[in-house]
């Protein structure tokens, strides 16, 4: 069987090069921030020349779209298992907390400091659109609240763009979108280091988040 174009040898390698230059940039983000990422830099350390790296990323802003669109993908797949394998509300925010701690500074670069300069295209977002369709499917799946309409739920109606063509009640786009504001300002308050020295436990405040959203 001829080999597809995939799966010939040069391709191959193409792939593994450019696997070990998002490791390496993976590095130099942990170390300097997302801002500070260079290409050249990774090419020395990987006994390239500068313009043999740029065969495999046009540039800077081409390496930060890939590596955003791989811990999108990422986040998306947990949590959509998560919701799928049957986990509740509580299971599938402990999920995406284990997925953010797993690897801080992959959680960070998508919901941290955005990169100055940066615009991540169409594709992005609709990759990150999906975690938040699967926060309106799990939402849709609990017992309706019984409560008079809020005003947040009265304006949600009327915004609801935001949610895609998902045919949630104003209800339910409300509880997603609280419990995707509160865990993540948790979260990233967590992994931004804000509560090192305040001596208390942050997975506490994480679970009592979650007993007050399904309260």
């Amino acid at each position: 069987m001829a080999e597809t174009e995939a799966n010939t040898p040069r391709e191959r390698y193409r792939t593994q090069v450019r696997t070990e230059i998002k490791q390496h940039a993976w590095e130099q983000i942990a170390t300097a921030g997302a801002s500070a990422l260079s290409l050249n830099a990774i090419a020395k350390q990987m006994g390239m020349s500068g313009p043999a790296l740029y065969r495999y990323f046009a540039g800077r802003d081409e390496l930060i779209t890939e590596l955003i669109r791989d811990a999108y993908r990422s986040m998306a797949d947990a949590v959509r298992v998560a919701f799928e394998s049957g986990a509740d509300v509580a299971a599938t925010a402990r999920a995406m907390r284990r997925w953010a701690l797993a690897d801080p500074q992959r959680y960070l670069l998508i919901y941290g400091t955005p990169v100055p300069g940066y615009h991540a295209p169409d594709d992005i977002t609709a990759i990150s659109a999906e975690i938040m369709t699967t926060l309106l499917d799990m939402w849709s799946a609990q017992p309706p609240a019984e409560h008079a309409t809020t005003a947040l739920e009265a304006h949600l109606a009327r915004h609801r763009r935001w949610a895609g063509e998902h045919p949630a009640p104003p209800a339910v786009l409300h509880r997603a979108l609280i419990f995707w504001t509160r865990l993540h300002g948790v979260l990233s308050l967590e992994l931004a280091g804000h509560f090192v020295g305040m001596e208390f436990d942050p997975e506490l405040l994480f679970e009592a988040e979650i007993a007050a959203l399904q309260a």
